[in-house]
């Protein structure tokens, strides 16, 4: 990446800590409250990202690494990019930012075209293992809790297993044949875009169709697909840790099959608002609701569930941006 575009990300990064410390929405006698009741469970909240960041870079070492390119992505680089790119997906709307991070610090390595393969196998991935999780969650809250079942969750589960179902199959179909040229050719059928689209559609087609190759090539490889997969859903399993650590600071005995269960309908929420950055207030009202559900109800147990995370995505934006400009020789070799 050119260092001018590197400044402006850190810039960019930056700018949005400030912005975030800005509007935390906490003032400093709440704060020292909140840092005095959570104790030594802050850093363990704060540290379960260690882990989780970890499996999530041997995810993306390992799709980079599987491609023709002939390059090799060191597992410290690998962390590097993970941390900073998920800074960036947290502090912009749909989570956009670390996607063109990821690709243009790799292009300059593997091309353009292996860049935006890469990151789009890693974002595919990443999102299949949200689901992954949230089929586990169904039938752990099963076992757990099925005296909670009411005939409108029943239906809710009905419809959620349908969804699952669906998508499983869109994913086997898209890693099977690719999906770029597939989706993007919608929009050369929408009227108020479709010009621009067939201009960019007639210019990339090739670099598109490369990507989907791509995207297939990493299906044919078993052995790669399943570890980049399987990793990503143990750092998600890992995550259930910190809803671990944050409800048991509030006294509630919460287990971790509980708290893999809050996990998952926390990500549910935030996912269906993608669109707001770093969730704001779809958190809160989703961690009060599942909490409350499942009995363990406590006074504003969302505001400080919120505290908590607030504070480990700032101290990992701020780790993530400050990286931008550290070791940045010798990403791939």
């Amino acid at each position: 990446m050119r260092p001018l575009y590197r400044n402006l990300f850190l810039l960019f990064g930056l700018a949005a800590i400030a912005v975030m410390l800005y509007s935390f929405g906490e003032d400093f006698g709440d704060v020292r409250e909140h840092l005095m009741q959570a104790g030594l469970y802050l850093p363990a909240v704060i540290g379960v990202w260690v882990v989780v960041y970890a499996f999530n870079a041997g995810a993306f070492q390992t799709i980079v690494n599987s491609g023709d390119h002939g390059k090799h992505l060191a597992f410290r680089h690998a962390y590097k990019l993970t941390v900073s790119g998920f800074a960036f997906s947290y502090t912009t709307p749909f989570g956009f930012g670390g996607l063109p991070y990821r690709i243009m610090e790799l292009s300059a390595h593997v091309g353009t075209a292996g860049a935006v393969s890469a990151t789009t196998l890693y974002s595919m991935m990443h999102i299949l293992s949200h689901f992954c999780l949230w089929a586990t969650a169904l039938p752990l809250f099963l076992a757990l809790h099925l005296e909670l079942m009411s005939p409108l969750l029943w239906v809710l589960f009905g419809l959620f297993v349908l969804v699952l179902g669906i998508v499983a199959y869109f994913f086997y179909y898209g890693y099977k044949n690719g999906m770029v040229v597939r989706l993007y050719s919608l929009l050369l059928h929408l009227p108020l875009v479709r010009r621009r689209a067939a201009r960019f559609y007639d210019k990339h087609v090739a670099a598109m169709e490369e990507t989907d190759h791509n995207i297939a090539r990493l299906h044919s490889r078993p052995r790669a697909f399943y570890s980049a997969l399987g990793m990503e859903y143990v750092g998600r399993v890992v995550n259930a840790l910190e809803f671990f650590f944050i409800l048991r600071a509030l006294g509630i005995p919460v287990g971790f099959g509980d708290a893999l269960i809050v996990l998952a309908f926390s990500s549910l929420v935030g996912n269906m608002l993608f669109f707001f950055p770093m969730q704001l207030g779809a958190r809160e009202g989703s961690l009060a609701a599942i909490v409350g559900l499942l009995g363990f109800g406590a006074p504003g147990v969302g505001l400080f569930a919120s505290f908590y995370t607030r504070i480990r995505e700032l101290f990992w934006i701020f780790v993530g941006v400050g990286l931008v400009k550290i070791g940045n020789k010798n990403v791939m070799t």
